[in-house]
């Protein structure tokens, strides 16, 4: 890769070790802009209010308290003002939820850069670099924009964020600039943004920033992506579209009746606002906000933190995961995973040699693995003095230290590529056949070989040069990235619960097999495809084929694999950790970055980001989407169960002629019963271990006929068992606020039955709040300073006794349609495949091993 360097942008020489002052960096700056990609649109602080604002229960509440005021009823008035406080501290605790999780990313995945600004060393946000400023990396540390390096020693690149590869990448200061306006410079030369320093502290002078960098280049492609509503949002657009029509109709009809009865126009006004705010469906809005805001607040709870509340309910319907392989399938990291020792040679003895040729301070993963391992080891390395250090480079593929033994004595180790190694040491030509017949078969495992030996010098005669033969063979080390704890148990959850997983990686075709039978991601014979055999089939079929593996992968073929698996209907989650991932992230249903390794930009693109890059917490998140839907489902319904004999009766015992079966503040005292218990009985988490069946794209309802059709018999017979209590309160020669208390008796009971049976009281909250609605009923009810004060009279045993049977019926028939209820499992789109059968890896276009 070759990157055009426009001279212009330079401040002066480009390997000039001098940095900008304060005057230059606002200038350039201004030219330049800000080394941001994706803006973040802060939200104003009065965002709260203006959400209350919308709510129709506050508009009449406001508007009731004034008409009873104008009226004379003071009582009245005052006590509807005094019901705001309640809505208002809900609709701030529904705010503070959804903003929990992103408050945790704001402060957790903060980006920082020093540069050399004014003659010393400053630490400024990554946004405030600027093109021309000499920025220090060290190890460990990510390059904050695009530029050239200038200087550094023993340098070592990640890139696997940008090219897929899961092994470092060398890199080399530029020593001298090509003749030209723009020369073409080797990517070796490169910081890329994004991308990480592994070894060294380098210098670069930054070209490109924000959206001049490759990644921003990314970035901006996949902008174009629009984010379609989901199912769920069409559901309870549909359904409050159809409710709002029903109730706008019903008041009008009962307003143009009472006035025509002859009660008047006050009373046809207040009769048609208090049948408007109990049938209004602002619940089922709010309901959707509020749990999608809890589901955040779960999953942030859960190391997944949520940049857009909408993918809680979208991650529960995924139906197919494409997920890296490095830092999420597996560790991200090198460790031992066999030892093949020379004859005569012990395990110890080639791990200790390994340790002589590694050092700590380079920070090269395979270093680290290497002494990790011989730190481990029965008889640990205590060697003296190293003499002398010959570090590995790209022409001799192998690094040698010489170490004082003893008296007289110096011991040379040496580790590096098995042929280089192989070339120093003395073997009959069989025997080295045999190891390289060896190295390649542990290279076909997908794992890093590397050969080591050793030899003694007299320390007199040495004269400080690299032995160059010699060398007592002593065997290979076979180093793998490690699979994550847990991870096999989660591929095997999805393939339970049907749910699709490819993995997609720019690691050779048989590493990843050898990854994938590890996982057990595809069965005993995973299907492999190389990226350029999946985009031939594609292009031939226009049909995903059957694959496990996409390996070889870049990011327009990953990307391709999205779009494709999304026109055939599956849901679709993506994982991705750089740069390259960010136009799958964007077109996929779900794009879900990686909180640790991830870079800045596939972080801002993503939907969902999880702290631990952890495949096993992607399942977890998987599980709690789809029992988000699960809850949803039952607070609708508990919803639609109280409301349809609310509304009902409230709407025809008025057109009947009967008095005004409820006055606005019985609405308001039913609507604070009915809120909480919405939104806080119905928080069912997902229980660890059991990942519900794929939904699948849903149609735009939200019920099934069978459950419309018990909806409408159960809150049929409740209304019905409601109208028989009242009138037979009224027969019995009771005044209009007896009978008004038997009806709120039967719905105030009623509510908490319905949230009862469909909750099942598993979680504490429910059996709280079912508790808490009957004891609050009962005390407004049979409390005569209270029950006068809202126009009620307490309520005698036969009452009682009426309203019990009445509900009694209703909850019978809902508790037997939820226990004779069949466990649903959404069809799998066409075009999906069952995992576990296919050919032979061989057969899938996968190039020979190298």
């Amino acid at each position: 890769m070759r990157i055009p360097v426009p001279t212009r942008r330079l401040p002066g020489a480009p390997d000039a070790l001098t940095g900008l002052d304060t005057d230059e960096v606002l200038a350039r700056r201004e030219r330049y802009g800000r080394n941001d990609v994706r803006g973040t649109a802060r939200r104003p602080a009065l965002h709260t209010l203006r959400e209350a604002l919308g709510d129709p229960m506050l508009w009449f509440l406001l508007g009731t308290s004034t008409l009873y005021f104008a009226l004379g009823e003071r009582t009245e008035g005052w006590g509807m003002l005094l019901a705001v406080i309640p809505l208002l501290g809900m609709d701030a605790f529904l705010h503070h939820r959804t903003q929990a999780s992103t408050q945790g990313l704001r402060s957790r995945l903060a980006a920082r850069a020093t540069v050399l600004r004014d003659g010393r060393e400053v630490d400024v946000p990554a946004e405030d670099v600027v093109v021309g400023d000499l920025a220090r990396v060290a190890a460990g540390e990510h390059f904050p924009a695009d530029g050239l390096l200038v200087h550094g020693e023993d340098l070592q690149a990640e890139e696997s964020s940008l090219t897929g590869e899961s092994l470092p990448v060398r890199k080399r200061p530029l020593e001298r600039l090509p003749p030209g306006e723009e020369p073409a410079v080797d990517g070796r030369h490169w910081g890329l943004s994004g991308t990480r320093l592994l070894t060294g502290t380098a210098w670069m002078r930054v070209v490109f920033t924000g959206q001049d960098t490759l990644y921003g280049g990314i970035v901006r492609s996949a902008r174009g992506e629009a984010r379609a509503r989901t199912p769920l949002q069409q559901a309870v657009a549909h359904l409050v579209a159809v409710l709002v029509g029903v109730a706008a109709l019903l008041c009008a009809v009962l307003a143009f009746v009472r006035w025509r009865q002859g009660f008047g126009g006050m009373d046809a006004l207040l009769s048609a606002a208090t049948l408007g705010v109990a049938a209004l469906p602002e619940e089922f809005p709010m309901a959707l906000t509020f749990f999608l805001g809890a589901g955040v607040y779960r999953l942030a709870r859960r190391q997944a933190l949520v940049r857009h509340a909408v993918s809680v309910e979208n991650i529960g319907r995924v139906t197919c995961i494409c997920s890296d392989k490095t830092g999420t399938l597996t560790e991200g990291r090198l460790q031992v995973a066999r030892l093949l020792p020379a004859p005569e040679v012990s395990t110890g003895e080639l791990l200790r040699a390994a340790a002589r040729a590694s050092r700590e301070e380079g920070g090269d993963p395979l270093d680290a693995a290497l002494l990790e391992a011989a730190a481990s080891a029965p008889s640990p390395e205590t060697g003296g003095a190293r003499e002398a250090t010959f570090p590995f480079t790209e022409e001799r593929q192998r690094e040698t230290s010489v170490v004082r033994e003893g008296a007289g004595l110096l011991m040379a180790s040496v580790k590096g590529a098995p042929e280089r190694v192989l070339d120093l040491c003395a073997l009959a030509a069989g025997e080295r056949e045999e190891w390289e017949r060896r190295v390649t078969a542990l290279a076909s495992e997908g794992r890093k070989v590397i050969a080591c030996a050793s030899q003694r010098l007299d320390a007199a005669a040495w004269r400080g040069g690299e032995p160059e033969r010699g060398f007592h063979f002593l065997g290979l080390v076979a180093c793998e990235d490690p699979v994550r704890a847990g991870a096999e148990a989660a591929v095997r959850e999805c393939r339970d619960a049907g749910l699709r997983t490819v993995m997609v990686t720019g690691d050779h075709p048989r590493t990843a097999l050898a990854v994938a039978r590890r996982l057990g991601l595809g069965g005993t014979a995973p299907r492999v495809l190389t990226g350029d055999a999946l985009v031939a089939r594609l292009d031939d079929a226009g049909r995903v084929p059957p694959v496990d593996v996409v390996a070889r992968a870049v990011p327009a073929q990953k990307y391709a694999l999205v779009k494709a698996l999304r026109r055939e209907g599956e849901v679709v989650a993506v994982t991705g950790d750089g740069v390259n991932d960010v136009p799958a992230l964007q077109a996929a249903d779900v794009g879900i970055a990686m909180g640790g390794r991830g870079t800045r930009s596939a972080r801002e693109a993503a939907s969902i980001v999880l702290l631990d890059d952890d495949f096993g917490t992607l399942v977890r998140a998987i599980a709690e989407g789809r029992q988000l839907f699960q809850n949803l489902q039952h607070c609708f319904l508990y919803l639609l169960l109280v409301h349809l004999p609310l509304v009902s009766t409230a709407a025809l015992l008025p057109l009947a002629g009967y008095p005004l079966l409820y006055l606005p503040i019985h609405i308001v005292w039913l609507e604070l019963l009915i809120h909480p218990t919405a939104m806080l009985a119905f928080q069912e988490s997902a229980r660890p271990g059991r990942l519900a069946p794929v939904r699948g794209r849903v149609p735009a309802r939200f019920f099934a006929r069978s459950e419309w059709a018990t909806l409408l018999l159960v809150g049929g017979l409740t209304a019905v068992g409601l109208v028989w209590a009242y009138d037979r309160s009224l027969s019995a020669g009771h005044d209009v606020a007896h009978a008004r208390a038997v009806a709120l008796a039967s719905l105030s009971l009623s509510s908490a039955g319905f949230a009862a049976v469909l909750t099942r009281l598993r979680t504490r909250t429910s059996r709280w709040v079912c508790a808490l609605t009957l004891a609050g009923s009962v005390l407004l009810l049979q409390w005569p300073p209270l029950a006068t004060r809202v126009g009620l009279h307490p309520l005698h045993v036969h009452d009682w006794a009426r309203v019990l049977a009445g509900v009694a019926v209703a909850l019978t028939l809902l508790a037997l349609a939820r226990v004779d209820r069949p466990a649903t499992r959404a069809p799998r789109p066409s075009g999906a495949v069952t995992q576990g059968a296919g050919p032979h890896p061989a057969a899938t276009g996968a190039p020979p091993p190298r």
